[in-house]
């Protein structure tokens, strides 16, 4: 067989030549653009026809649309008037932009058809919201770093300012207060005013104990003050009434809830921040620290059929609102019906209806609030405050016989308490008609079982405290130090301060008819020596066996126990001279 010999310069190689230049491509250029028209036709096939379908829309109508923007799209991407890979991107990309325009056309259709229901249109806002999701990551990267996560009360978080602004030096010196705070284990930490050289004075209260910590010009207090009241949502602008709302604060893992009230005092404003209120005052009644005939004799008040009025009593920060709340759950509200009247409610008892009092509305007054509470016949009426004689009057005035009362007020001692109510009422008779018990507690601190001391006592530390010589062989005393690795270290547990938490110390007396006529008498001593003669512990006793056992040391049964300080006397003028 003889070659056949081509001329590669002839007119066949040359119109070959022109074919594959023109006509032939790579075999996956086509397929980018089938890829996409393929994704969009399954779009429109199983979501869009079959949610016309589903609400009646004009199904064929739309498909025809569907049909025709495809066709177009189809076109754009094989017939882009622009040679080589260029070309292909420009046609894909032209084939989406228009394939785009089609579905977003029947999504806003169907979002103004009332037709479909709000759940059930198409949302198109995806890559709205990826660009927002963006945005709020770029922003986060640009805020400062928070080491507390402050919420509003609708759990919302106070959003974080950004590094090296004045708002965020304003967030990091707030944040140091409630650190600081919970640090040294506070319950509460109060902003106020010094009066001094336009200064505030931040104090924490720790196991009851006013404890002092850093001072800073008002301009600064006042932005820390506005930081946690805009927190709670308050007014900020408002600086003199009385606001109160709750803010969460989550620190570690760990969650607190934190009850801010801001009022005008002189000199400017006052910020007050509870931490867990309603933990703090939720304590069964077993659980306050009632020695065992002490807790008979309050379940005999509290079951006495009699009904009548008890008083609670307890100093300013001494357990009032604890054990108001504990002897108001003793009784059970399912089978009785429990009412009380607050200003400031801080717990919700299950059962009980609870009446908050504004003193600031409209209306009748807390005394006369009072009084319609108790013409609806309650099984029980608990009065969280003795804001006035009025109330007193109208407690006493009630029906005696079938409403057990509750009225609690600030005093010391169980007699201080009776004669509080005595002249409030300002009859004796009437005062002591339904008068069938009083309750009267304080706190002690309790010291810190790691580090407490063990110490014997000498015997006439023990004949003052009225115990019997061999009856105890230790006593306790604080300590504030542990031995690690036989060298002295400040103690974890309670931070060297040698307390740790809070425990009542109380009188508890049923008023029986020799106390009622000695009160309707006006013998008010001869009422303190027939408590006396009941064998019952008084506050002072109580604390002493809170010594005994080693709950608590000498040194805070005298602290607190003591009576309070006698305001100074006035200076007298001198005399004139001769």
């Amino acid at each position: 067989m003889s070659a056949m010999l081509i001329d590669p310069n002839g007119p066949v190689v040359l119109a070959a030549t022109e074919v594959s230049g023109n006509f032939l491509v790579s075999f996956w250029k086509p397929l980018i653009p089938l890829i996409v028209l393929g994704l969009w036709g399954w779009v429109v096939a199983t979501v869009y026809d079959k949610h016309a379908a589903r609400f009646f829309l004009p199904r064929e109508k739309w498909n025809i649309f569907h049909l025709a923007m495809g066709t177009v799209a189809l076109l754009a991407g094989f017939f882009m008037p622009v040679p080589g890979h260029v070309g292909i991107l420009a046609g894909v990309g032209a084939m989406i932009v228009i394939l785009a325009i089609d579905l977003a056309a029947y999504a806003i259709a169907v979002k103004k058809d009332d037709r479909v229901p709000e759940q059930f249109k198409i949302r198109i806002d995806v890559l709205t919201k990826m660009q927002a999701a963006r945005a709020e990551k770029k922003k986060t990267k640009q805020a400062g770093t928070a080491k507390l996560t402050v919420r509003y009360p609708d759990k919302t978080a106070v959003p974080v300012p950004d590094a090296e602004t004045p708002e965020f030096a304003v967030r990091t010196a707030s944040e140091d207060v409630y650190i600081k705070a919970m640090l040294s284990r506070a319950s509460q930490v109060e902003i106020t005013p010094t009066g001094k050289d336009q200064m505030y004075q931040v104090r924490m209260l720790v196991d009851g104990i006013g404890v002092a910590g850093e001072t800073m010009p008002a301009p600064n207090a006042v932005r820390v003050m506005d930081f946690w009241k805009g927190a709670a949502k308050l007014d900020i602008n408002d600086r003199r009434k009385k606001q109160q709302a709750v803010t969460t604060v989550e620190q570690a893992g760990t969650k607190h809830s934190v009850r801010v009230t801001s009022i005008g005092v002189q000199g400017g404003m006052r910020l007050t921040m509870l931490f867990d209120p309603d933990i703090a005052v939720k304590r069964k009644a077993a659980d306050l620290g009632l020695l065992e005939n002490q807790m008979e004799e309050l379940k005999a008040i509290v079951n006495d059929e009699k009904r009548g009025i008890v008083l609670l009593a307890a100093p300013p920060d001494g357990g009032r609102s604890t054990l108001f709340y504990a002897v108001v759950g003793m009784h059970d509200a399912y089978t009785q019906g429990v009412q009380t009247l607050e200003v400031d409610q801080q717990l919700n008892l299950e059962g009980v209806r609870h009446q908050e009092f504004d003193a600031t509305a409209d209306g009748p007054d807390f005394a006369t609030t009072a009084r319609s509470m108790l013409r609806r016949d309650p099984d029980v009426l608990a009065v969280a405050e003795f804001p006035d004689a009025n109330t007193a009057k109208e407690l006493a005035k009630g029906d005696l016989e079938r409403t057990r009362s509750y009225l609690c007020m600030r005093a010391s001692s169980a007699m201080e308490a009776i004669e509080k109510y005595v002249a409030a009422v300002g009859d004796n008779a009437l005062a002591a008609k339904g008068l069938r018990g009083v309750v009267c507690g304080r706190l002690l601190r309790k010291l810190c079982v790691n580090c407490r001391v063990g110490y014997p006592p000498a015997p006439d530390m023990l004949k003052k405290l009225g115990v019997g010589d061999g009856k105890v062989q230790q006593l306790y005393k604080k300590g504030g130090q542990v031995l690690i690795k036989n060298k002295p270290e400040v103690c974890p547990v309670c931070g060297g301060v040698g307390y740790l938490g809070q425990e009542g110390i109380f009188e508890v007396f049923q008023i029986g008819q020799e106390e009622r006529d000695l009160i309707a008498q006006g013998n008010l001593a001869g009422v303190r020596a027939s408590l006396k003669k009941r064998g019952l512990p008084s506050i002072q006793q109580s604390a002493i066996r809170k010594a005994v056992l080693g709950i608590t040391s000498v040194e805070e049964v005298q602290r607190v126990t003591a009576p309070p300080a006698a305001p100074a006397a006035a200076a007298q003028p001198a005399a004139p001279k001769a």
